[in-house]
């Protein structure tokens, strides 16, 4: 048995199958269809993608749902190119993630191979760690670094590159460098004067905001996050994959009262989020210039970006809180909910609420965004894992979806990437097979982020996964044309000319991509055949389906002085 041979194909399985890796998606060929085979032969789910892209995506929201990478395999070359996307999608998150791509033969480098490119070399751009393996014996232990790499400290994207010789070569198992798995992430705590100094900010504060970043999702903090809103009253703010921390019908949410809420707060705790871009930079006019801000993360580089803060605390978001947990209830302090701080905020929501409610129940068509999500909210399940991708559908869909569990919310992120929602969704499907039976999963994109991945329903399909997609469809990016506009434009000549770049073919069918691969699909102009085909795609848990839903291509979010995002922003 000691000189039993292995391949690397066969090397490559058993060590992700070694590490608990669980998934495997890509799309196979030249070299590493083998390595595929062997996968599933250790164990390993795998699935066959229509576009690398979509593959690294859904790989990706893996190791956001479950805290283990999922594995994303490509062939060389474009292969590889087509997951940069995927991969700094991942490593911007902050999400552990696994690319192995195929490469070269060792002994045609420099000859101009097929599909020669400068692989380990392009990838550490995207990457914690890029690297090739020196032989077949060191593999395991080179897989248990990237999947180590990938998740501790600030989680994010690894790339393997796997020279095509390596893939048949055989070895004896005996000179084989075997690793164990590795261990989970250390956790790490704050210093207890650092926890004491944000716990004095805290107590001293008049308008106090707590702001949830994904990252307490990350790390399973809810409980200890619901703890603290309790014990300390304080009002609370998700980022958009944060939602479902504390669920968003609790009483200290002030999301629908954002802006004056981030303008207004006198200090600010942040768990697990970033003053990027999303937050407005932590700067003003978004912010006091005053305003005091207490950073918890897990990452140190972090901690000082873009303001000053009155307390940093370095460590895992969950532990963190727990400390913070311990520090209020030896204080005894909890904010007065019949502050004016949180009269005035009480007073936002109500009227911000009014204003959506508004135009939810307009009865005029074609419908617009705020109708649609109202039937939606009514008739898709409470525990339903939500994809969102596009930018009104997305940016509307965010604050008139609710959510109630952690982890149930995927959309652009952090990159603001368009394209990953069929990815994400196939991912959470198959995630949500194995782990709670029964849980549906509703990916809501615009018209135009449908189309980046598209052609991933026949995915879907092939795998049985059913998964309801809703594609809001106004004819464009941001807005389109009815139809008479669009025969209009036809007669002035050259379309390349003259049609306006945020333009795409009124009333497209995109239903019958879905009803073309055995799903089924559904084409709905007013709120009655929204509820019915709905009401349909729910009772049916077995078949996968796509519900295009007309709206008034001049539809656009309501006017407000309040905008998450802007249309330079996605």
């Amino acid at each position: 048995m000691e000189d039993e041979a292995v391949s690397g194909a066969q090397l490559i399985a058993q060590a992700l199958r070694a590490q608990n890796i669980e998934y495997m998606f890509g799309i196979v060929g030249i070299p590493v269809t083998e390595i595929a085979i062997a996968a599933q032969a250790a164990g390993i789910k795998y699935v066959g993608m229509r576009n690398e892209q979509a593959a690294c995506y859904a790989a990706s929201a893996v190791g956001y749902l479950t805290g283990r990478p999922g594995v994303c395999l490509v062939v060389s070359g474009p292969g590889f190119l087509h997951t940069l996307g995927g991969m700094a999608n991942a490593t911007i998150n902050c999400w552990p993630l696994i690319v192995i791509g195929g490469s070269s033969d060792r002994n045609q480098e420099t000859m101009g191979a097929f599909q020669e490119f400068p692989q380990v070399e392009a990838g550490r751009l995207y990457n914690k760690l890029s690297v090739r393996p020196s032989s077949l014996e060191v593999i395991p232990a080179v897989i248990e670094k990237a999947v180590r790499t990938s998740m501790y400290g600030r989680p994010g994207s690894c790339y393997i590159d796997i020279p095509g010789d390596f893939v048949n070569l055989q070895v004896n198992k005996s000179s084989v460098k075997y690793t164990e798995c590795c261990l989970p992430p250390p956790i790490s705590m704050a210093e207890h004067s650092a926890v004491s100094k944000a716990a004095s900010v805290i107590a001293l504060s008049q308008q106090p905001l707590l702001i949830i970043g994904k990252g307490a999702a990350y790390s399973h903090a809810e409980n200890n996050v619901r703890k603290l809103v309790d014990l300390c009253g304080l009002p609370f703010l998700p980022t958009p994959m944060a939602k479902g921390v504390v669920p968003d019908n609790h009483p200290n949410c002030v999301a629908a009262a954002r802006s004056m809420a981030l303008q207004h707060a006198d200090v600010i705790i942040l768990l697990g989020a970033r003053l990027n871009w999303i937050l407005h930079f932590g700067l003003p006019p978004r912010y006091r210039q005053d305003v005091k801000v207490i950073q918890i993360d897990i990452c140190a580089e972090e901690l000082g970006n873009n303001v000053r803060p009155a307390a940093t605390l370095l460590g895992d978001i969950n532990a963190v809180t727990e400390q913070l947990l311990e520090e209020f209830n030896r204080r005894s302090w909890k904010y007065p909910s019949n502050s004016e701080w949180w009269q005035k905020l009480r007073e936002k929501i109500k009227n911000n609420e009014e204003r959506s409610k508004g135009l939810a129940l307009q009865k005029s068509l074609p419908m617009n965004y705020y109708t649609v999500f109202h039937h939606i909210r009514e008739l898709i399940p409470k525990d339903c894992i939500l994809v969102s991708e596009g930018a009104n559908t997305m940016d509307i869909g965010r604050t008139m979806l609710p959510n109630f569990y952690p982890r149930q919310r995927l959309d652009a992120g952090t990159f603001g990437t368009m394209g990953v929602g069929l990815g994400f969704a196939i991912a959470a499907a198959m995630v949500a097979r194995d782990r709670t039976p029964g849980r549906r999963v509703v990916c809501i994109e615009g018209d135009s982020a449908f189309g980046f991945s598209g052609m991933e329903v026949e995915t879907i399909c092939r795998y049985n996964l059913p998964i309801l997609i809703i594609v809001v469809n106004n004819n464009g990016i941001y807005t389109g044309l009815d139809a008479n506009s669009w025969e209009q434009i036809l007669k002035f000549g050259d379309l390349a000319t003259c049609v306006p770049p945020v333009s795409l073919l009124p009333n497209a069918h995109y239903e019958k991509i879905m009803s073309a691969f055995g799903g089924k699909g559904y084409f709905v102009k007013t709120p009655e055949e929204l509820q019915n085909a709905l009401k349909a795609s729910v009772a049916d848990k077995q078949t996968p389906s796509l519900i295009n839903v007309m709206i008034d291509p001049q539809s656009e979010r309501k006017k407000q002085e309040f905008p998450w995002l802007t249309r330079s922003n996605l």
